[in-house]
């Protein structure tokens, strides 16, 4: 298999605006992904100003930003009006509170007032079965599961996502997100179960054009570069 093959659209994931104006020129990105934990990463402290900025730099491929508050009212004000930037914002809303109330009504009230959502932080196969009537009339919107995350619990994430693929395959609207992948391997098993979009650091999209590399070959670079790093560094023995 090579890159070109496979039918998963790639989001980059990031808050860095040098880093996501590198991936807007790269024909491989069909969108962006952002989080307030990204940006304070990115040393952020202005997020409307920020996010302002990125949209005009980026108008024409969808950009998910998200809220922060922990109220639903307030989360409800916050989605409607980060929606108010661009007609390529998607809001992110996570799928509870902190306190682990479910966010299904605020995302049925937001998605039937035309606003278009990215669902986020799910995990369990239940809450995307929860969510998808909350969704399933709106205007679009893709629901996010933490793949990577389920992963890190140690469970074999490719048959959860199998399922919300099968979910969600009778709402064309709704697009089915392998988030916060570990490896390139994700992305080949995100194609492979049918998985509409992946999101992906940068340091990960730059390796996609290893996909299909002969490993023999990739063996023998792998030696020569212990060679060289030992000669560079003086090693003795």
């Amino acid at each position: 298999m090579k890159a070109t093959d496979l039918k998963v659209k790639v989001f980059a994931d990031g808050a860095d605006k040098a880093g996501m104006m590198e991936m807007y020129r790269n024909p491989l990105i069909s969108g962006f992904t952002t989080n307030p934990t990204l940006m304070r990463k990115a040393g952020i402290s202005d997020y409307v100003a920020f996010a302002k900025d990125i949209l005009r730099a980026i108008p024409d491929r969808p950009i998910s930003f998200e809220v922060f508050s922990d109220e639903f009212s307030d989360m409800e004000r916050q989605a409607k009006l980060i929606a108010s930037w661009g007609p390529n914002v998607y809001v992110k809303i996570p799928i509870t509170n902190t306190k682990s109330e479910s966010s299904v009504s605020l995302i049925r009230r937001l998605s039937a007032a035309g606003i278009r959502l990215n669902v986020t932080a799910m995990l369990p196969l239940s809450q995307v079965e929860a969510v998808v009537p909350a969704l399933k009339d709106g205007p679009g919107a893709f629901v996010s599961v933490f793949a990577g995350r389920i992963a890190d619990a140690g469970q074999d994430p490719v048959p959860i996502m199998r399922k919300a693929v099968e979910i969600l395959r009778p709402y064309p609207k709704l697009e089915l997100i392998w988030a916060s992948p570990r490896e390139v391997l994700n992305l080949v098993q995100a194609h492979e179960v049918g998985c509409h979009i992946i999101t992906m650091t940068n340091d990960l999209i730059k390796k996609i054009p290893l996909i299909g590399k002969d490993l023999q070959e990739f063996s023998l670079e792998t030696v020569r570069m212990f060679y060289d790093d030992a000669s560079k560094a003086g090693f003795r023995l």
